[in-house]
């Protein structure tokens, strides 16, 4: 058993490896964390800890090795798998994870800070929308949402840079901006999303909702955009100029066509489908172009999902 002196000990111990972590000094933590288990070997706090300190110190430390757009990426793309490794762990500690999340973002946005802004507008944008996810990441929501803009007016058609643009409106308690947002970039291209680094809690409730009925992969992120319409997240609206409401209708023409073929994946096109539908029937209603359209529609969506369009006409 260990006794108070032993255990708090062990706890300030902890509080100066956390500190360590949000410094992105991971091998200064590490030896912290191993020291503290000389006063309690048995705490799941540093247990955690000490394997969060593992499974990052090497490829800190390998950083400099690097160029600055390789550290950055690289720390954005280990943050990713690390975060599905840590929700395997049947314990983890959130404050373990913010604390190193300070750190790994800092450390990434410092990367990115002394890339030199030149290069096409494509790279131009990847390097603002980075940034911004970093400071986003880093509770920097103003700043962020400063880059992502940048990064929205040289790319205005980039479904990763809305959904960021969306998530930090969301944090920022602007829930009306955000939902027009998140809808748009979930109807632009649901695959270029990166769902593992949005964090409002408008957007992550859905995502567990649509997880909860068993989607995973590229389907479940074509299937968000369909339950944020039937949940009422994405109930927010814009109306569609007419020669995007033309280009609509040919897109949904061709993959009408596509499904048709069983070699084309149904898991993903189906929900592709009755997102397009929702936004067709959005627009032939507020331009009062009749209920035929409408109906037509509706009949496509139960072809393709009894329950989907027994949700919807409910």
């Amino acid at each position: 058993m260990i006794d108070n002196t032993m255990g708090s000990k062990a706890e300030e111990e902890l509080t100066k490896a956390y500190k360590f972590l949000s410094e992105g000094n991971l091998s200064q933590a590490k030896e912290v964390v191993t020291q503290a288990f000389t006063y309690n070997f048995d705490s799941p706090e540093l247990k955690f800890t000490h394997w969060c300190c593992s499974y990052w110190v090497d490829f800190v430390q390998n950083l400099p090795r690097m160029e600055s757009y390789e550290q950055g990426d690289g720390l954005i793309a280990r943050w990713k798998s690390f975060r599905q490794d840590y929700e395997k762990q049947e314990s983890f500690l959130q404050k373990a994870v913010y604390n190193l999340q300070q750190g790994i973002f800092t450390l990434a946005l410092n990367a990115y800070e002394l890339v030199k802004e030149e290069g096409t507008q494509s790279q131009l944008a990847d390097l603002y929308r980075k940034k911004g996810l970093c400071c986003k990441k880093l509770g920097k929501y103003e700043t962020a949402l400063s880059l992502l803009s940048e990064a929205y007016r040289i790319s205005p058609q980039s479904a990763v840079i809305l959904a960021e643009m969306a998530d930090c409106l969301a944090l920022c308690g602007e829930e009306k901006n955000a939902k027009v947002l998140f809808r748009e970039a979930f109807f632009i291209d649901a695959q270029r999303i990166e769902i593992e680094f949005l964090d409002s809690e408008l957007i992550c409730c859905l995502i567990r909702q649509v997880k909860e009925k068993g989607f995973t992969g590229a389907p479940l992120l074509e299937w968000i955009p369909v339950y944020g319409v039937l949940y009422g997240v994405f109930n927010v609206k814009r109306e569609l100029r007419p020669q995007e409401a033309g280009r609509l209708r040919q897109e949904i023409f061709a993959k009408e066509n596509e499904i048709k073929d069983p070699s084309n994946d149904s898991k993903i096109l189906v929900p592709k489908l009755i997102n397009m539908y929702f936004w067709l029937i959005d627009h032939y209603a507020r331009t009062n172009e009749g209920s035929d359209k409408i109906n037509e529609c509706l009949l496509q969506i139960r072809v393709h999902d009894e329950s989907i369009y027994r949700m919807y006409t409910k």
